[in-house]
């Protein structure tokens, strides 16, 4: 009976020991989680999470601007390549934080958090379109070749039909008169042709650069039909002259071919459009975003400290 007393009495003992013990514990562990000093270390670990991500995606911002404004390859890929590692910490720093908030971040900050990645997740999307246009540069290739080689050609042309007007412009015969008429209708046509190419460069419009080479595809042809013309007159068989005006022509139809269709893919132009308008909306929707969330984090309430009193990170 002793025995059996005893052990009762143990048990009682050990229970009425172990179970305040237990809540001792647990209160611990809760004040521990509440500690002023731990919340505050924890605040600021957000906040500078927040604020990182912020300058990150603004440096991701001006580089994607700088790879579409470079006017070589080489200064486009190393800005894309500057904008891709930005991207790369704000991802960084979404993930480190949504880690952080989902222990005990508000349900308001969660949800902002989370409008934030559905915006970053269409910023990416337009950044990775926009900067595979921005390097290839083929509006800036066009303009180099119209301005360049193209330009070249059609002034050695126009002065190799100059020379041959030249050479007949002291008789009033009727072949000459037609030499006349005939050079100076290639000159004008060649010259008209060289001035459609930047606007068509520049036009974003596909139905306006429909429109512009239809006029080339006419200037074209009169140029062709007045060579011709000229290399029938008996007077202007085996010119030197004309001989080369051809040939210069010749070589500016394969540059017109080329700058056509560089100007087609419209790569700069499109980049600009795109950077301009969806990457600036969604941009400022994520830096909305990420401003309302270091607000709410701010707000929250330590132990200890003044409600909305500022954490500073550093």
């Amino acid at each position: 009976m002793t025995l059996k007393f005893d052990r009762a009495m143990f048990l009682g003992l050990a229970v009425g020991t172990v179970v305040p013990l237990a809540v001792i514990l647990a209160i611990l562990h809760f004040r521990g989680k509440q500690d002023p000093a731990a919340q505050l270390v924890l605040k600021a670990k957000r906040v500078e999470l927040v604020e990182r991500m912020r300058v990150a995606l603004a440096s991701a911002s001006e580089a994607e601007k700088s790879a579409v404004m470079a006017i070589t390859d080489e200064d486009s890929l190393a800005y894309a390549s500057q904008a891709s590692a930005a991207t790369a910490t704000v991802e960084q720093g979404r993930r480190e934080l949504e880690s952080l908030l989902e222990p005990g971040g508000t349900q308001k900050e969660k949800e902002t958090l989370a409008q934030f990645s559905r915006a970053f997740l269409d910023f990416q999307r337009i950044d990775k379109e926009l900067l595979i246009l921005a390097v290839r540069n083929t509006n800036i290739k066009a303009y180099s070749l119209a301005f360049g080689p193209a330009a070249a050609t059609i002034k050695e042309m126009d002065g190799s039909l100059a020379r041959v007007v030249a050479a007949h412009g002291n008789s009033t015969s009727a072949d000459d008169l037609k030499v006349m008429r005939l050079t100076d209708g290639a000159r004008l046509a060649a010259l008209r042709l060289l001035a459609l190419l930047p606007p068509h460069i520049a036009e974003e419009s596909d139905q306006k650069m429909d429109e512009m080479e239809a006029v080339m595809t006419k200037e074209d042809q009169m140029v062709r039909q007045n060579l011709e013309s000229l290399a029938a007159i008996p007077g202007l068989s085996g010119n030197a002259d004309l001989t080369t005006a051809a040939a210069r022509y010749a070589q500016f139809a394969e540059l017109r071919a080329q700058i056509l269709k560089l100007s087609r893919e419209n790569t700069n132009v499109r980049s600009l459009t795109i950077s301009l308008s969806q990457k600036r909306k969604v941009m400022l929707i994520c830096q909305d975003a990420l401003a309302g969330l270091e607000q709410l984090i701010q707000e929250e309430p330590v132990a200890g400290l003044p409600q909305h009193a500022p954490v500073s990170p550093r």
